[in-house]
């Protein structure tokens, strides 16, 4: 989910049929509205639903749910809250912040969205990538990031964040002064 941005329902609805795990790498996500798309996968996630597929003990797995529970049956979204939560908690043992986070399946599809945005892939690309409809929808991850709006002042005002030293001596932006030259 992390690796695609992908919607619960949309993992949850792959088929092997829907993942190609030979370069490039990729899976063919079915989203909201019947829209297909395609996203890139990392080579280590190919490798795992590789490994995944094989312990599949159906004849002809490639239209099979890729993700099953412990019963055989399709994993469900409540399925993959209870995974996600008892991974949190081991990994808190050694990440002591995650007991004060509050994470869920669609964190991944946001954490996603935000590192694309960081990294500087353009509104349109990401908007693409996770399947939204409208670009408008794509622009909530930008109002939600501070740093990114850290880096946007930064840009617009290199001064305005610049640290302050001891003594009182002024290395921001003058606001009141600014204003008045407009």
């Amino acid at each position: 989910m992390l690796n695609t941005g992908a919607r619960v329902q949309e993992v949850l609805d792959l088929r092997l049929s829907d993942v190609r795990t030979d370069p490039p790498y990729q899976v063919r996500l079915h989203g909201k509205g019947g829209k297909v798309r395609l996203c890139p996968i990392w080579a280590s996630t190919a490798a795992t639903l590789r490994a995944l597929a094989q312990t599949t003990p159906a004849v002809d797995v490639s239209d099979e749910p890729l993700f099953a529970n412990r019963r055989g049956g399709k994993l469900t979204r409540f399925g993959v809250r209870y995974l996600l939560n008892k991974y949190i908690a081991a990994a808190a043992t050694t990440a002591s912040t995650l007991h004060e986070k509050r994470i869920h399946p669609h964190s991944l599809r946001h954490t996603t969205a935000i590192c694309l945005l960081k990294a500087g892939v353009d509104f349109a690309t990401i908007s693409q990538w996770l399947g939204h409809a409208a670009l408008n929808t794509t622009m909530k991850y930008a109002r939600a990031d501070l740093d990114l709006k850290r880096q946007a002042l930064a840009q617009v005002f290199p001064q305005a964040l610049a640290p302050s030293f001891p003594g009182g001596a002024k290395t921001g932006v003058d606001v009141i002064d600014w204003l008045k030259r407009l």
